[in-house]
Formats: structure tokens, sequence, C-alpha cells
């Protein structure tokens, strides 16, 4: 396996754009299960840049994720799902992710609003949209799919009722390692029951407290991690049988610095003003090895947190059979 000298003293100010503005995760040398939940589009500086400073990123991969997406949504539709009770939380979520995100990129996108008249403009698609607060028809493809052709973010949508949130509607094309098909209909704790710890300490349970007692229009966010080889964004379990092996081979792959990434979500959590629903969105970074070790801080941070993981840690991420390799070769750097 090839070893890359990276320069401790290297100027992060040449670094490319996909360094200087990913979500690294990390601030210690060991990671466990938290909450870490902050007030969303609060900037946050790391050793190769900032992140965060919008509630919607858009990157260079903008056109390329929408046209990965709209394949894996022809391919398999029941990855977009919403209860009937649901149309209204669809509806609160356009308006107000289309607002911000003309408030947040003026150059390229706006949106206009009457009443429940609107006009949505994406200069990025050369698009030109009018359409109608609540009437399905009167978008293409109907609300949530176009809400999906216009982000790069995953969109899920969890009803509020008998004191606790259930996932009742979402569009999940960039799921890591999880079905949001079988999860559909399901409440917030049974969904994140198989995860090793967080029942033990509690964690979810304060999490789910907390998400309860957001109110209207309030917006936070949270970071979770994995790693994924290759840029594949869809690795849900339902397409295993075409990721899953990998995890067996890549340990011994010479082009695993390349292969191998650290995929990391924004997880922005926003209750809707209007309908009082529950959003989750999911925006999915990935940025290989080769890149991470670029930034030194990264690369010895990343490395001692995956030799130090606890082993039920590293099953559940399905890291297990490669996190030593990824771990010996960073910290060779």
């Amino acid at each position: 396996m090839s070893i890359t000298i990276i320069d401790k003293d290297a100027d992060t100010a040449v670094l490319p754009e996909r360094i200087r503005r990913f979500p690294f995760p990390f601030s210690a040398d060991s990671y466990r299960y938290s909450a870490n939940v902050e007030p969303a589009t609060k900037t946050v500086t790391t050793e190769a840049g900032e992140w965060g400073a919008r509630l919607l990123d858009i990157d260079e991969h903008y056109l390329q994720e929408l046209a990965e997406r709209d394949g894996v949504l022809t391919r398999d539709p029941s990855r977009m799902q919403v209860l009937p009770h649901m149309r209204p939380a669809v509806w609160d979520t356009i308006s107000t992710l289309l607002s911000a995100m003309a408030e947040e990129y003026p150059d390229t996108m706006s949106f206009h609003r009457e009443g429940n008249a609107c006009r949505w403009r994406n200069a990025l698609q050369n698009l030109d949209v009018e359409f109608t607060i609540g009437d399905d028809s009167s978008l293409p493809m109907g609300p949530l799919r176009f809400l999906g052709s216009q982000i790069q973010d995953d969109i899920i949508l969890l009803d509020v009722r008998e004191d606790t949130m259930w996932l009742d509607a979402g569009l999940v094309t960039f799921a890591a390692d999880w079905s949001f098909g079988f999860d559909v209909g399901m409440n917030f704790l049974e969904i994140h029951g198989p995860v090793p710890r967080l029942k033990e300490e509690q964690i979810i349970t304060r999490a789910h407290q907390f998400l309860l007692r957001l109110q209207p229009g309030e917006q936070y966010r949270r970071t979770n991690w994995t790693m994924t080889i290759d840029r594949r964004l869809d690795t849900s379990t339902e397409t295993y049988p075409e990721w899953g092996p990998d995890r067996g081979t890549i340990a011994a792959d010479p082009a695993l610095p390349d292969r191998l990434h650290l995929r990391v979500e924004v997880q922005h959590l926003i209750r809707l003003p209007h309908s009082g629903a529950m959003l989750f969105l999911v925006r999915t970074h990935l940025l290989p090895l080769s890149d991470i070790a670029r930034v030194p801080a990264w690369r010895e941070k990343f490395g001692r947190v995956l030799a130090e993981l606890p082993e039920d840690m590293a099953d559940y991420k399905g890291i297990s059979r490669f996190r030593k390799a990824a771990s010996d070769w960073l910290l060779a750097g």
C-alpha cells in the first residue's frame, strides 16, 4: 500500500473548495454518540476552512447529485412516500425551503408568493415555474419529488402526535445503510432502537424530548458520520448487493486512500411553521482519505478516532473489516 507524505505546515489556503468547505466532524481523538445539536446556520471554522453558514448547501456536485437522485427514484419509486395526512407538511416544507434558498442564493434563485400563487426561478437549472400551494397537480412530478429536484438533501417528515414523532413522509435516495421504505410509519424511538449505546446512555430519549419541545420555525442541526467505499451516495439496504461486498476487500486494495471516503451527514432539524411537523434534512458529504490526509490535523484525528472506536460502534457503522487499514494509513502519513 502506498503512503503519501504530508507536510504538517501545508498552507490550507491552496486546498480545493471540496476540502475547505467539508464538515469535518471530529474535535477530539475519540468519538462517542451524542446529540451534538447546535443552532442552524452557525459558521463552523475548521483547520481547512469553514462550513455551515447556510441552511441549504449547494456545491460543485449540485447537478450531478440531482441527476443521480432522479435515477434512483426512477428505478425505485418507493424511496419517496407520503401518507395522506402529511400533504400539508409537504407544502409547508416547500414554502419554507424555497424561500430559504432564494434568500441564501439571490444571484441564482428567487421565490415570490402572493397568497397561494408562487413563482420559483432557479438559474442553475434554467427553470422558471409557477405553482399553487396545496395543488399537487400544479408542480411537475408532484410537490415532494419537485422539491427533491431542487435540493441535494434527503427529506424526512415526521408527524407529531401522541407525544411522539412518526416517520410518515419523505424522499430518501442517499440513505447510509438503512431503508426508508422499511421505516415509514415507525416512531422515532423505534427507528433508533438498533443503534448501540443510545438506549443505555439515554441519548435518544433526551434527543426525542428536545425535538418535541421545538417551537414552530426553530431550526437546529447535528452531524453524523460513517465511511463509504467509492463516491457512492446510495448505500441503502435495498442496494446492499451492489456495495456490500467491497467492505471485505477494500482493506487490501492499494487504492484504499482514494476509494475509501469519510461520509458526513449534516442533519437539519426544523419545526415547520404552519403544519407543526418535524422536518429532517440530511445532506451527505463524501471526502476520500487522500483528501483528508491533506489536512494534517484531520489526518491525525480521524486516524486516532478509527483506532480507538469501540467494536460495537464500528460493527454498527459497518467499518470493522477495514478501519484498521484506514487508521494505519492515516497515522503513517
